[in-house]
């Protein structure tokens, strides 16, 4: 589980204490008036290694997640995260491994130039999802994970090459963070395919729709990618659900209520804490299988 913690950390701005009662954190909670009971965010971490086996047990977490969500779809899909002991080192799914089989000891570390290290898991990864991970890292220095998968209702909108609106409270979480890719060259096979994808996203969205593809997202934990992830492709089904009635005429959020909404919904450690719940259902669902 994770350790205690009241600070937000980031690799580029100062730390931040979420007992400030403005943090944006503080707004999606409340405890007694002693203050004694709190919720605390992102853990932080003194040791690298402690914060490797942290990551990569939410890493196998999230890919039972997707298994329960039926997001596997044959060797298609990937998770990369930042490696917090070696630099430019990020960790991977193995290909070939169903999500809902996933556990901590099958992750495996790719090194900077895009094979597997010694490090982890002895096994194959996915060429495709090299290169668009590896450029994702390399132009945005700013998140840690980025995951990938074909979702059945991201895959369905992914068609029409256009935003989902942001049309419901969930949906302020894209509110000025989503990009859509609209380009399909072909199963991504080259270095250029994932830089593609990089621009696409720009220097702050964290999320993406692919065209004709699927879904990407970004964050500064894995929970948050994960979390990003299933936000959008819902929104991907209401945005089809809606478009379905013609007959209606829609109502859509204001700009001001979205950026107030967004300014907390977005915050990483709100997104952060919305996965938590299941990460807790999959420990007590799978008696810890995916944390060995």
């Amino acid at each position: 589980m994770s350790p205690s913690v009241d600070t937000v950390t980031s690799k580029h701005d100062a730390p931040q204490p979420l007992s400030d009662p403005q943090h944006p954190f503080n707004k999606v909670w409340r405890g007694n008036k002693e203050g004694t009971i709190r919720l605390n965010g992102i853990p932080s971490f003194t040791d690298p290694y402690a914060e490797r086996e942290w990551i990569k047990e939410h890493m196998a977490a999230v890919f039972r997640f997707w298994g329960k969500m039926g997001y596997g779809d044959g060797v298609a899909g990937h998770i990369t995260v930042r490696d917090p002991v070696l630099p430019g080192y990020y960790w991977m799914n193995p290909i070939a491994v169903h999500f809902s089989l996933m556990t901590k000891s099958k992750l495996v570390l790719v090194n900077p130039q895009g094979h597997v290290s010694p490090h982890g898991a002895q096994l194959p990864i996915n060429a495709a999802g090299f290169f668009i991970h590896s450029a994702i890292h390399k132009a945005r220095p700013d998140i840690n994970a980025a995951a990938h998968c074909h979702s059945i209702h991201g895959k369905a909108w992914s068609v029409f090459g256009k935003p989902v609106d942001i049309s419901t409270q969930d949906s302020c979480a894209l509110y000025d963070n989503h990009a859509v890719y609209e380009n399909f060259g072909g199963v991504v096979l080259a270095r250029e395919e994932g830089e593609n994808i990089a621009r696409a996203l720009g220097p702050k969205f964290k999320t993406c729709i692919l065209q004709n593809h699927g879904l990407l997202t970004l964050g500064n934990t894995v929970d948050e990618a994960a979390h990003l992830f299933t936000t959008l492709d819902r929104q991907c089904y209401v945005q089809l659900l809606t478009e379905a009635c013609t007959s209606r005429q829609r109502t859509l959020i204001s700009k001001e209520d979205a950026e107030f909404s967004a300014k907390v919904i977005q915050e990483p450690n709100v997104m952060y804490l919305d996965f938590q719940p299941e990460f807790d259902l999959l420990v007590e669902e799978t008696n810890g299988a995916f944390l060995k």
